[in-house]
C-alpha cells in the first residue's frame, strides 16, 4: 500500500513535465538527430518522453505514431500555416505541450527558436541565451549527463488538466467528493480605454518562493476535510491570455474545496514572493513600483 506522507514527498518530483528544446544552428548531416537521439535515449532512463518535431516541408499536418527516427514515446511531427501551427489541425507547439503534459515527465521540442523554455543548441558553443542550458559544436562535446540535471532543476510545464489528474490519482481520492480549480490568466485590459497589456512578467525569489508554496500547500491540507492541494504560478513571460497559476483542491466537500481554492490564491499572491512586470503597448513597469 503507498504510504500517503511518503506520497506527498515526493508528488511534485514525479508529475510535472520538463520540457528541452532542441535547436539546430547550421549543422550539416545527422549532427543534431545525433544529438535528439542521444538526449532522449537518456531522458527515456528517467521516464516517458514526447517528442514534438517542427519541420515547415511536413504538409499533411500532426501525425501520432510510434517512434521511428528517434526514440521517444510518443512523437508529434509540425508541419506549418504560415507559422508553426500544425496543418489542418488548428494545433500549435502550446497545444501538443498541454496534451502531452498529464502522461509524459520529458519533452523535447526540436526546431521551434522561440521556445520559452530551456534550450540546447547544437552547432554553436558561444550563444548568449539566458533559456541556452547547454551549447555545443559537435555531437562529442554533448555532456548529456549535465544536460538531464540541469532540465531537472528549472520550472516544468504544468497545465490545469495535469494537475486536476494528479490529485485524482491521490491515496486520499476515495475519500474525496469534490475538486475544485482556479485559473488567473493575463487580462488585457481593466476598461475599454485602457492600454492594452502584451504580456506578463514574473520573477521569483528563488529557493524563498519554493519554500512558501510547499508551506503554504502544507497548510491548507492540514484543514478538516481537505485531502490534497496544488499551487502552480508560472515564471517568465506570459503572454495576453495566457495561464498564469492554478489552484486546484481535493476535498471531502464542496464547502470545504471551494473555501480552500479561495484562501489558496489569496494567501499566494499575499505569502509567497513573486515580483511581476507588466508591458502594455504605451509603457512598461514593474508592479511593485507603482503606488
Amino acid at each position: 500500500m503507498l504510504d500517503v506522507d511518503s506520497y506527498k514527498v515526493r508528488r511534485h518530483h514525479i508529475s510535472a513535465m520538463h520540457v528541452l528544446g532542441i535547436l539546430d544552428h547550421g549543422t550539416r548531416g545527422d549532427t543534431l538527430e545525433r544529438v535528439v537521439d542521444r538526449t532522449v535515449d537518456r531522458l527515456t532512463q528517467e521516464g516517458r518522453v514526447g517528442v514534438i518535431r517542427y519541420d515547415a516541408t511536413i504538409a499533411d499536418g500532426m501525425h501520432t505514431h510510434e517512434p521511428t527516427a528517434v526514440g521517444g514515446d510518443v512523437i508529434y511531427d509540425l508541419g506549418a500555416d504560415g507559422d508553426w501551427t500544425a496543418t489542418g489541425t488548428g494545433m500549435d507547439v502550446t497545444d501538443a505541450l498541454d496534451g502531452l503534459t498529464p502522461t509524459c515527465d520529458y519533452a523535447v521540442v526540436v526546431g521551434v527558436a522561440d521556445l520559452r523554455y530551456p534550450k540546447l543548441v547544437v552547432g554553436s558553443s558561444d550563444v548568449e541565451d539566458d533559456d541556452v542550458i547547454a551549447a555545443v559544436d559537435t555531437p562529442g562535446e554533448l555532456d548529456v549527463e549535465a544536460v538531464v540535471t540541469a532540465l531537472t532543476e528549472t520550472e516544468p510545464h504544468e497545465t490545469l488538466e495535469s494537475l486536476v489528474d494528479q490529485v485524482k490519482r491521490s491515496p486520499t481520492a476515495d475519500r474525496a467528493g469534490a475538486i475544485a480549480t482556479f485559473t488567473g490568466r493575463v487580462r488585457a485590459k481593466d476598461d475599454d480605454d485602457d492600454a492594452r497589456t502584451q504580456y506578463l512578467e514574473f520573477e521569483k525569489y528563488e529557493g524563498v518562493a519554493d519554500e512558501r508554496m510547499a508551506a503554504l500547500e502544507a497548510d491548507l491540507e492540514a484543514r478538516d476535510g481537505v485531502l490534497e492541494v496544488e499551487l502552480y504560478h508560472r515564471t517568465g513571460v506570459v503572454a495576453d491570455g495566457e495561464d498564469i497559476v492554478f489552484v486546484v483542491v481535493l476535498a471531502g466537500h464542496r464547502e470545504e474545496a471551494f473555501r480552500t481554492v479561495e484562501d489558496g490564491i489569496n494567501r499566494l499572491k499575499d505569502e509567497v514572493p513573486l515580483f511581476k512586470k507588466e508591458v502594455t503597448v504605451d509603457d512598461e513597469f514593474w508592479v511593485h513600483d507603482r503606488p
